[in-house]
């Protein structure tokens, strides 16, 4: 004996209810919100990593600054030295831009400028204001950090 089943019952048994999509959807909102929490750790480090790469940099274009000027920029020329011939002193005795534009960190400040630097007087210092933007606390960087 065949019984037969009656194709109605066969296709509602077969899809998936209204709040079974709510309780995936649901649990891949959680998933989601958990990895971009988890990526606000991974920016910030990189951010910082990115500032060290960037006082590099700086220091190197300095350091050309220094071999074909013969000085580093004073912190009243600072890092616009690198971009425009300086007019006030002390003016190196031959110039070459370095730089196309002034610096600015990864969070769009422009980076401090200080010489003879805080811990090293015989190197630039190069400042960022750090996350917040504002100098002078706990999260500012500085290329003359160890």
């Amino acid at each position: 004996m065949k019984t037969t089943r009656n194709p109605q019952i066969r296709r509602r048994n077969s899809g998936f209810t209204l709040l079974e999509m709510v309780i995936v959807l649901g649990i891949i909102a959680m998933i989601l919100g958990g990895a971009i929490f988890a990526m606000k750790g991974i920016t910030g480090q990189a951010k910082i990593s990115q500032t060290n790469a960037d006082f590099k940099s700086i220091q190197n274009s300095l350091d050309m600054y220094k071999l074909i000027g013969g000085t580093y920029p004073s912190t009243s020329q600072g890092l616009k030295a690198l971009v425009e011939k300086p007019t006030s002193a002390p003016k190196p005795s031959k110039w070459s831009k370095a730089m196309n534009a002034e610096p600015l960190d990864p969070w769009k400040n422009p980076y401090g400028y200080k010489f003879p630097g805080k811990k090293n007087p015989a190197e630039p210092e190069i400042i960022s204001k750090g996350p917040d933007g504002i100098e002078g606390n706990e999260d500012d960087l500085s290329s003359q950090d160890d």
